[in-house]
């Protein structure tokens, strides 16, 4: 008999082939089919090739105390995939042996990983000088086990990333459940009383923002001011930055752009924003990801369709870094979402706007 995670797996490794067999398709324009491949070519940039690896960034599970409706991830409290300690420490290796200056912890809600703290500290003793925890907030004030979270992330000098749709309560619990927005403002609360995000101090707290519907990240510096300016007259909260992410076409937002039959008109959005000199500066250029079980893909987007790397190596216990830098980086139509406009990356822009 087939075990619950099993039928799970199967079923989301279905709908990554139905994903990608939609993407594939393309987008016809003027009756020509318009796909990355071809764009990159068009201004000499095609195979994409990594530079030099900067950031290891790490899945640590699907497990999540929320599910949103945008989550690229298909995150939630039914999700069993869990990074286990012995590809913790395959990863630790991996991180002594390469020069990778940032380590970026996601999830699902990476501090659900039962081996979350140790990681960390285990992170830090290895020479990572910048250790990213993308949380979401809520999971601070989620269960008593993590209420002293802040604190420990204040003693790691953690680089924390949060989610934040807006700075109103109708538009962040629409987009992430009830509830999320008064725990978030909570919880930014309680990281500002210990040091996060205010003035003169190093402790680092940025926010990100997602668009709620079928359409494009507005500008991310006037969106950042406008933040600032609601968050700290309402509720007296500071932050360092505001990172305005396009949704990638695919996941739970790919079956919500299909639903509302709002796909093609998402998919020529993007294709007419698209922008050549966004390309130089793609994280994948200089990231690799790991999923929860440690298998290499060139971004996290990637990992969600089941697309690994273009290498010989596959898995971080087989890590090397000559290999894996010789590669060609997989594209398709969602990295798009990635080079309209200004650039979009897990840090926001790639290019002033």
């Amino acid at each position: 008999m087939k075990t619950k995670s099993l039928h799970k797996r199967e079923s989301d490794l279905a709908n990554s082939s139905r994903q990608i067999e939609i993407l594939s398709n393309g987008i016809f324009k003027n009756g020509e089919l318009v796909t990355f491949k071809n764009k990159l070519t068009e201004s000499n940039q095609f195979p994409l090739r990594p530079n030099k690896l900067e950031i290891l960034q790490i899945n640590l599970g699907y497990m999540c105390n929320q599910v949103c409706e945008h989550c690229h991830v298909d995150a939630g409290p039914d999700r069993k995939e869990i990074m286990t300690k012995e590809t913790m420490l395959q990863c630790l290796e991996v991180i002594k042996s390469t020069h990778a200056h940032t380590l970026d912890l996601t999830g699902g809600a990476p501090e659900m990983n039962p081996s979350f703290r140790w990681f960390v500290e285990e992170a830090t003793k290895v020479g990572i000088k910048d250790v990213i925890v993308r949380s979401n907030l809520t999971i601070l004030r989620a269960n008593k086990k993590y209420y002293d979270l802040p604190e420990f992330f204040k003693n790691h000098n953690i680089h924390i990333i949060s989610s934040m749709p807006h700075w109103t309560k109708g538009k962040t619990d629409k987009q992430r459940g009830s509830g999320v927005f008064d725990n978030s403002i909570t919880a930014l609360q309680e990281l500002n009383a210990i040091g996060f995000g205010v003035p003169n101090s190093n402790l680092k707290l940025d926010l990100v923002y997602n668009p709620s519907g079928a359409f494009l990240p507005g500008n991310q510096a006037a969106m950042e001011k406008d933040f600032k300016k609601s968050l700290m007259d309402d509720f007296g909260i500071h932050f360092n930055n505001l990172f305005a992410i396009t949704n990638l076409p695919i996941s739970r937002y790919l079956d919500y752009l299909i639903a509302t039959d709002n796909y093609e008109d998402y998919m020529y959005a993007l294709v007419e924003a698209y922008n050549p000199e966004a390309v130089k500066s793609l994280m994948c250029t200089n990231t690799i990801s790991v999923s929860w079980d440690g298998f290499l893909y060139d971004c996290d987007f990637n990992q969600m369709l089941e697309l690994k790397v273009n290498s010989e190596v596959k898995h971080i216990s087989e890590y090397n870094e000559e290999l894996l830098q010789n590669r060609n980086i997989i594209t398709s139509q969602h990295c798009y979402g990635c080079t309209a406009g200004a650039g979009s990356s897990c840090q926001g822009n790639l290019i002033p706007e």
